[in-house]
């Protein structure tokens, strides 16, 4: 039994394990070498608390590094790094361990401060129109207008509380969801500098740089360590690389000047915090721990930071094209009633009344409430959490939608496709011989279970027919070890007594290094294998041997002159709801792009698999490999990325480009990842998607956590933000041309009227009465029309409705003062003044309730006819514009009581709006319609797929 099989996390030692660790051969003098850096992040130090690229600590010797010279070894042998930690193979001694445990701190990953209620309030005024109106609130105060200035001030604090309080329950719903790397880890260590190593169970956040721990099957790797003894051990890093395969280890004794160059993953000595043991055992030093891993180095404030996102550039795009409205506005009235009526600053008021009349006041308010309910209902239905609010409409305006292969759109598992002999042909012989050695090397090897391989072997021979395993007898098993790339069962068949048959699986060059083939054989069988690995199948190469009977151990050498069998070829397994979510996710005009660490072949089998088109139109071929994209620059790789479907061997570094690159050709992005190598892309892109088991990091990265990483959860996900989206957007669209309609009138009267066409106070009222019913758009139900493509808020866009029916509805205002001065042509003093201003209060407001139901664009008539909320609010708005100028309040604010004349002539009026209102909407939607066909290779794209 080698050394080092003792459980990690249990306190188990196997029988047999020596309790201290042979010292190892003399070495060159240490020398202070960091670990090599991840490309595109900082260098991360081998002792906790010390600087990148310094000695790092007392623990370190001095000298002149190994071959003379006055630089630094990229890499340290097993003597080098336990002389540099001041440690040795029998462990750290107590009283060491305590007080480097004080120093360096527990070995736990940074956690995330809790944002105090105070600092969150103050955060959510960053945002552009919650400024906005709290200056204009601060205007209205200095100029006396207490009432405005008391409406706006209200708006902006519940528009803030509501943003903080969803926030924070978004902060306690991933507070939740924490999970430690790991509990505990078996470490060895010394009561005093005499005494003899011991190895117990301590809790990982005690675990110290220089402690030596055992690692075995099944155990979380708990910090960055360097591998000192090794019984054919491999871990599983695809958190850190995306590698799906494991990766085997094995100790540094004696420089290796073929690793000169490589990277840090690369190197089988180094395994990091945040992997985990897939086979075999072993001893290690602990070289960092807590925010001295990699596993934490992405806590770096500067790599947490992102651009703008889809939400953030919509936002203020819109934003200040209103502020230039609405700063435009004062200056231009006062100065034009002062040019044609002679007033001054007594028009003040009226001026910023205007203002706050163009501004939808209740913007911060709609768009957290909309936001806030889709993300409660997610959360609800779906166990979805949406971490920041913005990222639930930057959800509904994805339009590209990149992800990894396994587990997303593969199961982590393969199936077994066919099993052929030497000549391609199918045997079912090699299936049954496969078979019979997974199950005897997982009955005799004591593995805690059989690896994906084995598994998929096992499942393929119960289902093609009946293994009779009761008929053999097994022998011995050499399990499988990263190094020999291959795996035996010793077996006793019936009927062949004295009598033992090898059968060994395993890679296909390992195994025919052990088949008693000649040259030309060898290489036929290789290229057989090479084409069919060239189609994204997995192989698994059997052969078999009979010898003599034997008490004796059987080792490695005992597999030599083996007969070949044959191949079995694997599959990755397709996610059972994969294909349906894909060609659901294309029809809502979102495009998926695949980006994994894995071999191009298995990537591109997996998806055609699917029925993702993996074709990159333009000539770059079926799958885009990370080489290509090194050589381009970026400009050409955003061309190649809006065409490809699929990029292969990518690295962190690669997979965050890709995404940057998406966002610079103008798509709005989400990126789904779950492990320590895609937080570089969860950054880069607009909304970053991880699944609730995904490592710590990820989910303190990601905007959004699903339940479980299902593309059928980012589907549900997608619909909620274009849900809230399409809300926030048809608010805008009635609010604004409504409200820029009104400023249009208003200006235009006031420079015609020989009084203000409306006082500050009704202004105030009035739009104190269409914010309370415009709530009602935080709670509609947009039609599937509304749902069917990215819902973006575009300012130009806006800016070309909003101009359109704001005109219209400013010529609705303007004929209504025709009507008003044919109706009032007998009135006159106040009396016609009070008159004239209940009259364009009342028609103000029934415009304004006939924008609500007609203005919902992108419908069916049966669904503009569904709006119950809408229409409820829409009612009562009509009802208090015609009633309030009746009642006391009217009185209060210096409106009489209208002629019947005026109700009969402005229904005239409103009924021509209607008809001009609904003509133009229709037109709209044709030019909308028009403009947002895909081109005719897109077309054909979506139709196909």
């Amino acid at each position: 039994m080698p050394e080092g099989s003792a459980a990690a996390g249990s306190g188990r030692t196997t029988p047999g394990t020596p309790a201290s660790v042979t010292p190892f051969p003399a070495a060159a003098p240490a020398a202070s070498a960091p670990v090599p850096p991840v490309a595109g992040t900082e260098s991360v130090p081998l002792i906790a608390g010390a600087e990148p690229g310094t000695a790092g600590a007392e623990f370190r010797t001095a000298g002149p590094p190994p071959g003379g010279g006055s630089g630094r070894p990229p890499v340290e042998t097993s003597l080098q790094i336990l002389r540099s930690l001041d440690s040795g193979p029998r462990g750290l001694v107590e009283a060491r361990a305590e007080e480097r445990l004080a120093r360096f701190g527990e070995n736990v990953l940074p956690a995330w401060r809790p944002v105090p209620w105070p600092r969150r309030f103050v955060r959510s005024l960053r945002d552009p129109f919650t400024s906005v109106l709290l200056c204009l609130g601060l205007v209205s105060a200095l100029v006396s207008a207490w009432g405005t200035a008391c409406v706006i001030l209200a708006l902006v604090v519940v528009s803030c509380l509501l943003r903080s309080a969803e926030e924070h329950r978004a902060d306690r719903s991933t507070a939740a969801l924490r999970e430690l790397v790991a509990t505990t880890a078996t470490v060895v260590r010394r009561s005093s500098a005499d005494a003899a190593p011991r190895e117990r169970e301590v809790p990982v956040a005690d675990l110290v740089p220089g402690d030596v721990i055992r690692l075995a099957p099944g155990d979380l790797v708990p910090a960055d360590v360097q591998v000192l003894r090794s019984g054919g051990l491999a871990v599983h890093q695809s958190a850190l690389t995306g590698e799906s395969a494991p990766v085997a280890k094995h100790p540094l004794d004696v420089p290796d000047p073929a690793l000169l160059g490589a990277g840090p993953f690369a190197q089988p000595q180094l395994c990091f915090q945040g992997s985990s043991v897939t086979s075999g055992s072993g001893t290690a030093v602990i070289v960092a721990t807590g925010g001295a891993t990699r596993f934490a180095a992405a806590y770096d404030g500067r790599v947490r930071q992102r651009g703008a996102s889809a939400f953030d550039r919509s936002v203020q795009g819109i934003s200040w094209t209103l502020i230039r409205f609405m700063l435009l506005t004062p200056p231009l009235v006062l100065m034009a009633n002062a040019a044609l009526r002679g007033r001054g600053l007594e028009t003040l008021p009226f001026a910023v009344a205007v203002a706050v009349g163009l501004t939808p006041e209740m913007l911060p308010v709609i768009v957290t409430t909309a936001l806030a309910r889709g993300a409660a209902r997610l959360a609800r239905t779906s166990g979805v959490i949406v971490k920041r609010l913005p990222a639930l409409h930057d959800l509904g305006a994805v339009d590209v939608l990149c992800l990894d292969k396994t587990g997303t759109l593969t199961e982590d598992r393969p199936v077994v496709e066919a099993a052929v002999d030497g000549s391609d042909r199918p045997d079912p012989e090699v299936l049954r011989w496969a078979a019979l050695s997974a199950l005897w090397t997982l009955q005799l090897a004591e593995l805690p279970a059989p690896d994906a391989l084995d598994e998929a072997v096992l499942d393929a021979a119960e289902d093609t027919e009946h293994l009779e395993a009761s008929a053999y007898e097994g022998v011995a098993a050499l399990p499988f070890d990263p190094v020999r790339r291959v795996a035996t069962a010793v077996v006793r068949r019936p009927g062949r007594l004295g009598v033992h048959t090898l059968v060994t699986k395993g890679a296909v060059e390992a195994v025919l290094e052990r088949c008693a083939l000649d040259g030309d054989e060898r290489e036929r069988l290789l290229a057989l294998a090479a084409r069919k690995a060239e189609s994204g199948l997995r192989l698994l190469a059997v052969a078999r041997a009979d010898r003599p009977a034997r008490p004796g151990a059987y080792t490695p050498a005992d597999e030599r002159g083996l007969a070949f069998v044959g191949l079995l070829t694997l599959r990755d397994v397709p996610a059972p709801s994969a294909a349906e979510a894909l060609g659901v996710l294309a029809r809502r005009g979102v495009t998926v792009k695949v980006l994994t660490g894995d071999h191009p072949g298995t990537a591109a089998r997996a998806c055609e698999d699917l029925g993702l088109r993996t074709d990159a139109a333009g000539g770059y071929g079926d799958v885009v490999t990370a080489e290509l994209v090194d050589t381009l620059s970026d400009a050409e790789l955003a061309r190649v990325a809006d065409r490809a479907t699929v990029f292969a061997r990518c690295t962190p570094e690669h997979k965050a480009r890709i995404v940057s690159a998406l966002r610079a050709a103008g798509h709005t992005t989400g990126f789904l990842g779950d492990g320590v190598n895609d937080l570089p892309a969860l950054h880069a892109a607009d909304v970053g998607i991880c699944p609730r088991n995904a490592v710590d990091v990820a989910r303190e990265a990601a905007d959004v956590v699903l339940a479980e990483k299902d593309l059928t959860a980012i589907d549900r996900a997608v619909l909620a933000g274009r849900h809230s989206s399409a809300n926030i957007a048809t608010y805008l669209r009635i609010t604004l041309s409504s409200n820029l309609g009104n400023v249009i009138a208003m200006l235009t009267a006031g420079l015609m009227l020989p009084f203000l066409p409306m006082l500050p106070a009704q202004v105030l009222v009035q739009n104190l009465c269409f914010d309370a019913a415009q709530l009602a758009f935080a709670f509609d139900r947009p039609g599937k029309s509304a749902l069917r493509r990215p819902t973006v808020l575009r300012s130009r866009d806006f800016l070309r409705f909003i101009t359109g029916f704001g005109l219209l509805n400013a010529a609705a205002d303007l004929a209504t003062f025709g009507v008003l001065a044919l109706a009032l042509h007998n009135a006159a003093g106040t009396d016609g003044e009070a008159a004239f201003h209940a009259g364009w209060f009342t028609e103000n407001l029934l415009t304004q309730a006939l924008v609500m139901v007609l203005l919902r664009t992108g419908r069916s008539a049966a669904e503009r006819r569904a709006g119950g909320a809408l229409r409820a609010a829409a009612a009562g708005l009509a009802v208090v514009g015609v009633l309030l100028p009746l009642t006391p309040l009217g009185l209060w604010l210096e409106m009489s009581a209208l002629p019947p004349l005026y109700y009969l002539l402005l229904g005239s009026v409103l009924g021509l709006y209607a008809v001009g209102l609904t003509a133009a909407r229709r037109r709209y939607e044709r030019r909308r319609a028009a403009g947002a066909e895909p081109e005719p290779g897109l077309r054909k794209a979506v139709a196909e797929r």
